[in-house]
């Protein structure tokens, strides 16, 4: 019973730890110094002449992300606790990832993981983590609007080439030069200047057709992209109530087994 209670108390002081705002703090400092290292290292005058500092920058970076990942798998009460979260698993394989490779010495892989590990200020910022869960819940929904989009798309390029192609050949001449142009009016770089307006020249009606997929593709296709994101950051929210009310009631549930104990212990 001592054992168990001794294996408890030193996860609590872990947890603590691990969810301790100084400890979340410092290893975000660290994720942003890695980001920092990197882009000095794009500067081949830099890199060249300090290539082993680097390396050994990264090698200490890879133990230090190390000691967090176990310390947080310690923290757990089960090992499995801690692969539950999806979060966890990218952490811990970039980590898993960044030792194999510096131990094989992949310099160009090596380099190329550590921007990736950048990505690891997603998982330690609770508000950017809850912001990427929403945009993956908006996936099977921005099925469907990529398919209507899709639609509108192909029936304006098809459009576009019937009326265009001989007026302006390299923005209409084929149904894949139409789609790329089309892609170009929806992101509504140069769309006025650098299509629209030589075609007008030519063909005075001709803005009844660019200002109705801009109206069509921009203004209600992003719209729709964005009430998507908007509901499902919505979802995301009350998801993560309600795992923090499950979490509360594991501790309460804990705490009173606890007490139960001692209350035994006393009374024997």
């Amino acid at each position: 019973m001592s054992q168990k209670k001794t294996q408890s108390s030193l996860r609590q002081k872990i947890f603590n730890l691990v969810q301790h705002k100084y400890f979340t703090g410092t290893i975000l400092s660290l994720i942003i110094f890695n980001a920092i290292v990197v882009g000095i290292e794009t500067y081949p005058t830099i890199y060249q002449s300090h290539k082993q500092l680097f390396f050994l920058i990264d090698k200490a970076l890879i133990w230090i992300f190390t000691v967090e990942i176990v310390l947080r798998m310690m923290a757990e009460r089960k090992l499995s606790d801690f692969f539950k979260s999806s979060w966890n698993w990218f952490d811990f394989l970039i980590v898993a990832a960044g030792h194999i490779f510096i131990g094989a010495h992949f310099i160009t892989v090596l380099r190329i993981l550590r921007v990736l590990r950048v990505f690891r200020a997603i998982s330690v910022v609770p508000s950017l983590r809850k912001l990427v869960d929403a945009l993956l819940l908006t996936i099977p929904a921005l099925g469907n609007i990529m398919l209507l989009m899709s639609i509108i798309f192909y029936i304006f390029a098809v459009t576009g080439t019937m009326l265009f192609q001989e007026v302006a050949p390299e923005y209409f001449g084929s149904l894949q030069l139409s789609l790329l142009t089309l892609f170009q009016v929806v992101t509504l770089e140069s769309w006025a200047s650098g299509v629209m307006w030589p075609i007008f020249h030519e063909l005075p009606w001709s803005w009844i057709y660019f200002v109705s997929f801009v109206l069509v593709g921009t203004f209600v296709i992003f719209n729709l992209f964005i009430g998507v994101i908007v509901s499902n950051v919505e979802k995301a929210d009350a998801a993560d109530k309600v795992d923090e009310m499950a979490e509360l009631k594991n501790e309460v549930k804990e705490l009173k087994q606890l007490i139960i104990n001692l209350s035994k212990e006393k009374s024997s």
